[in-house]
This record gives C-alpha cells, structure tokens and sequence, in this order.
C-alpha cells in the first residue's frame, strides 16, 4: 500500500510533470495516431484453452525465465539462485551468484542472455543488493562459464545501481534488449515512494536505456545530463513488471496500478505516462486519482484494466506452434492466475483478445526458439510448464 501524497508534494510532482512532458510533443499518439485506451478488465476466461500443458520441473519463488541460444533456460529464484534448465527439467545451479537483500518483492529478479551470447558468454540479470538496511535494485551482467556439471558466474560487472536505496518494494528490474542488440531497457519501480516519481533526478518509476556497458546512450532524451537524467527514456512509472519489443520494434510495457488501472503501455521516447498524478484506478484507501483523459499532456495506457490482473511478464510470440498468435502479447496475470493474449490491427489499436486460467499466480512467460510457450508459477514448490499444441509430442 502506498502512503498518502502531500498536497505541497503534490504540487511539486505536477510542476515537475510539466516541466519533463516538454521532451516530446504532449499528444497521445504513437505509430498509427490517436489510439484511445480501452479497459479489458470485464473480459472473462473463454474457457477452452488451445494448448496442452506440460510441468516440466519446480523452483522456489522464482521470477524469471531467460532462453540461452540452444533452447536451455536460466531461471533466476527471488532467495538468490540461478538455475540453467533444460528443457526435460534437469537443472544445474549457476555459482557466483552476488548477495541479495531477500524481502517481499526484493530479491534476484530478471536475467537474459547477451544479444552476443554466442561469441561473448554474457548474461545481464538484475537484483536488490542489500545497502543501508534495505535495497538497492542493481543491474549486472557477468560471463556465464560451463565446465562438465558446473556452472558459474565469473567476472562480474555492476553496470547501474540505484541510489539511494530503499526499504520498499516494486523494484522492477526487467530487461529488455533493442532489436539491433546495441542498448538495454531496464524498468525501474516506484520502490513504493510515489512522490519521487516526477522528480527527474529520482531514480524512481522510470524505464532507462543504456548501453550495454552501462554508459549512456548519446541520443537519450536527455543525454549531457547529469546522474539519472542521462539514463532516462520515460518516467511516471509504478510497477512495470514487463518489458518486450514487438515484431515491429515498437517497445511496450505492463505494469501494475493501484487499486484498479493495472496498464500496457506503448513506450515511447521522453513520455511521461503520469503516476502518481494519474491513474485509472484509486489509492488502496479509497482516495480517487485523476484519470488519464482529465491531463493530456500525459501517455495513456493502450489497454488497462479494472478490475486489475496484477500483470508481470511480457512476451511477444513468434513460431509455428500457433499461428494465429504470431505478432501477439502474451502476459502473465498474479491475480488472474493465467495468461493474457492481446493483439494489435495496423492503426496501433491494442485489445485483449484471449485470457486462459491456468489455476496459479504467473510470474513470467517466455517464447522458446522451438515456438512452445514457456510460464512459470509464484511462490513456494512453484511449477515451470511448457505450453504446446494440441498433440504436439512432449520433452
């Protein structure tokens, strides 16, 4: 839950506000125009999936599910570990692994292999590292070396970390590569403090690119600048818990609202998408929040949702496996307990098309080399399945 906002702190959010939406022209328009936001929260299950499912091993609270080049898996657990998995579910824990400040939704979060992985051996991953009695999310990336049955983490690199630290949650932390493999995108959570969020020199609620040595990009919105500014690609986030470029290399982003207003955002270049000064659902006490259509000069969601699905992983599919799914988002829900579909017609308009219940908080989704689609559940003893045509042969 989040603590109320001052009406003085308010103020200066929205003097703030004004001052970052000159980045970019102040319309809601992406690639296709004026694209109005659409609630999808009413749509139920349809019932019949078009899959079959297969379990294919178990992880304790894990969070993240990371393909490698030969169709293996990295799956980070929020306690510290990392496992490379095969696809028949045989694992093998990844030593070198840093410290991590394990507490609610802090922890080891996302990992993904180097656009490179092949010549370079890299992984990026993304944690709390424990500092000043809470945590600081931090993005790493280290060379990944497989000797025989062992594996391990060797030479790592902190390339970002987030200061100050903080004792709340809604880290972020997902990672998401341009299509060229130049530049790395990193959610970054409101660390439940919403009124840092407007701030520009706040490393709260904000998307970042850089490159992927950590430097900032030449071409950032606000590039020359100093500290978090020159990071900076858009603000007004609160708890972005996916990330994925779609085929067209348009970037999008879910994230999860307050009570109500959960998103998908189209991610575009110096927009600020308004938290904590709008939103499409309310304060957990009750206390309404302007919506989005009453401050245009805000990035509206292309789809939302209230009731919300508490969105977290985002995938856009690609393979032979479903066809009609090509060019799709695939979301996991935490309170829907499922997956999403959304899809997209040429103007740019978003809308959820499909919602299956697979009877478990979902914490992330992948799309295999092979086309298979891959979950994994929340919380303790919790399941990694593989989701496969209608008679497709198992692992």
């Amino acid at each position: 839950m989040n603590a109320p906002r001052s009406s003085i702190r308010t103020l200066a959010a929205g003097l703030i506000a004004a001052l970052l939406t000159t980045l970019a022209p102040m319309s809601s328009m992406g690639a296709g125009g004026s694209i109005a936001s659409r609630n999808a929260g009413a749509l139920p299950d349809d019932g019949s999936r078009p899959f079959a499912i297969q379990r294919i091993a178990t992880f304790d609270h894990p969070w993240a599910i990371g393909f490698l080049p030969d169709g293996r898996l990295l799956i980070t657990e929020k306690s510290g570990r990392i496992f490379i998995t095969t696809p028949s579910g045989a694992k093998t824990p990844v030593q070198g692994v840093p410290q991590v400040y394990y507490h609610g939704q802090n922890g080891l979060l996302d990992i993904a292999a180097s656009p490179g992985f092949g010549q370079d051996a890299t992984v990026f991953f993304t944690y709390v590292a424990p500092e000043d009695g809470g945590g600081a999310l931090t993005l790493a990336s280290a060379q990944l070396r497989e000797s025989g049955q062992h594996a391990a983490l060797r030479d790592l690199r902190i390339l970002w970390r987030q200061q100050p630290a903080s004792r709340g949650g809604q880290p972020g932390g997902i990672i998401a590569f341009s299509p060229d493999g130049r530049h790395l995108f990193l959610t970054v959570g409101d660390r439940m403090e919403p009124d840092l969020v407007q701030d520009p020199d706040s490393t709260r609620g904000k998307i970042l690119r850089l490159n992927l040595d950590g430097t900032a990009p030449a071409n950032n919105p606000m590039a020359g600048q100093a500290g978090i500014r020159a990071l900076t690609w858009t603000t007004g986030h609160r708890n972005p818990y996916g990330l994925a470029f779609a085929p067209d290399g348009q970037l999008w982003e879910d994230e999860m609202g307050p009570k109500g207003g959960d998103e998908l955002n189209q991610i575009i270049r110096g927009k600020n998408y308004g938290w904590p000064i709008v939103s499409n659902g309310d304060q957990y006490n009750g206390t309404p929040i302007p919506r989005h259509n009453t401050h245009p000069e805000f990035e509206a969601p292309r789809v939302y949702w209230t009731p919300v699905i508490a969105p977290a992983g985002l995938a856009f599919y690609h393979g032979q496996q479903f066809p009609a799914w090509q060019g799709s988002a695939l979301i996991g829900g935490l309170v829907s307990h499922g997956l999403v579909r959304i899809t997209f017609d040429p103007d740019g308009n978003a809308r959820q098309a499909d919602r299956w219940s697979l009877g478990a908080r979902i914490r992330d989704v992948a799309v295999a080399p092979d086309g298979t689609v891959w979950v994994i559940e929340d919380g303790a003893d919790a399941a990694l399945l593989r989701l496969a045509a209608h008679g497709e042969p198992t692992k």
